[in-house]
């Protein structure tokens, strides 16, 4: 086992009711090295942990009796703590993140008065199970959550009240906005519908920044909720990103500009109605200005959509597939280039007919000449009109949640 996980792994002992497992724990990683340091590092190297050679401690751990404490048997006992606080408004604070309740800013403390508000919002019992909610790893068990949780965190994330139906329709999908993987993953979520106006969400200049109360308050609500809700982000156990993605702070709350696309939006793409309220979440790497990408060299001829598809098969997306945030200026040139659909572009940008499912190209040189797949592909609209800039990235649907459901 990687010496960065030896928190983890002890909790995933107690987890499956070993506490005192013995573990064997080696310098990583382990991937992108020759058999000639491998061989150095780790079956000639010594344990991080405690200095001793690896390969005879490995023996030794094999082949030595079990002493009492290690044949012991036992379990986590999540502490939930006291169901109310009291102290003054500064020690509440420090005790909030001293606990790890909070993502290390200040917070609104959540006061029964202000919960109660945020759950009139809804016609749900607040002890409703909203939720299941897994960190992605055996370290965290599974969760579960309530209405009354969530509106915890929405109150601690300084959503206002009428935000509620929207993060009760995030919170009830059970995906977290902190994966617990090395790799550091974002979280998305595109909201389509009139209340993007009826809740303020900005799909305008800074449409995916934090431009808009509703827009910042809504992701940081997912990620409180993940936190307190799903046992989530917590370093060392339930997080493992080795550099991490500043994305996982508020997330990517996008609401589309429909008014201003000229496709369909993305809800009804998935099978909803024309105006219907939904939220549909993403997973994935992020997504970056395509500036970023040798394709969007500037000049006085700019073919977008070819840009597009040329970043597109740059992308390695067999596990994520590619997401295109245009913004409106874009998403007209992408249609004035001859794709009235979103269905026809992705056809010709993937090479693939509506249905087909991608081929998986993991691990292929980009410069041997061998084209990567992008994978699945998806377009967003959304921003100003002011010029022409868009994003892309490995990006992927999972669920799409009506959101009326949840008043």
């Amino acid at each position: 086992m990687l010496s960065d996980f030896e928190k983890q792994q002890k909790e995933t002992s107690l987890n499956f009711g070993m506490p005192n497992l013995r573990i064997q724990y080696f310098r990583g990683p382990v991937w992108g090295k020759t058999n000639d340091q491998l061989k150095k590092q780790i079956v000639e190297g010594n344990n991080p942990i405690n200095g001793k050679p690896v390969m005879r401690e490995m023996v030794e751990l094999l082949t030595i009796p079990l002493k009492a404490d290690e044949q012991r048997t036992g379990e986590i006992q999540p502490d939930t703590g006291p169901a109310t606080y009291t102290g003054t408004p500064e020690e509440l604070q420090k005790l909030f993140r001293e606990k790890r309740y909070t993502d290390f800013l200040p917070v609104i403390l959540p006061t029964r008065e202000k919960v109660d508000e945020m759950l009139a919002q809804t016609s749900h019992n607040p002890d409703m199970i909203l939720g299941r909610m897994n960190p992605g790893s055996e370290a965290g068990d599974t969760w579960t959550y309530t209405v009354r949780t969530a509106a915890i965190n929405a109150v601690m994330a300084g959503a206002d009240p009428e935000y509620f139906p929207i993060i009760l329709a995030i919170g009830s999908a059970g995906m977290t906005a902190v994966n617990v993987s090395d790799n550091g993953f974002a979280a998305g979520a595109v909201i389509n519908g009139k209340i993007r106006d009826e809740v303020g969400l900005n799909y305008e200049e800074g449409a995916v920044g934090p431009y808009a109360h509703a827009n910042t308050t809504i992701g940081r609500a997912w990620s409180l909720l993940s936190i307190n809700g799903g046992n989530c982000g917590k370093v060392g156990t339930t997080y493992m990103g080795t550099v991490g993605n500043p994305m996982n702070l508020i997330n990517i709350i996008i609401a589309e500009n429909e008014e201003r696309s000229p496709f369909e939006p993305l809800s009804v793409r998935r099978g909803f109605k024309k105006d219907e309220n939904v939220v549909t979440l993403f997973n994935g790497w992020g997504i970056l200005s395509a500036k970023n990408w040798a394709a969007t060299v500037w000049g006085p001829d700019m073919n977008y959509p070819e840009i597009i598809k040329e970043i597109y098969g740059t992308q390695d997306g067999w596990l994520f597939g590619t997401a295109a945030v245009l913004s409106p200026p874009i998403a007209n040139f992408v249609r004035d280039g001859g794709f009235d659909t979103v269905e026809k572009f992705t056809e010709w940008v993937t090479g693939l007919k509506p249905g087909a499912k991608p081929k998986s190209a993991p691990g292929v040189n980009l410069n041997s000449g061998v084209r990567r797949t992008g994978g699945t592909f998806n377009v967003i609209v959304t921003g100003g009109s002011n010029n022409n800039y868009f994003s892309m990235g490995g990006m992927v649907p999972s669920q799409s949640v009506q959101i009326d459901k949840w008043r």
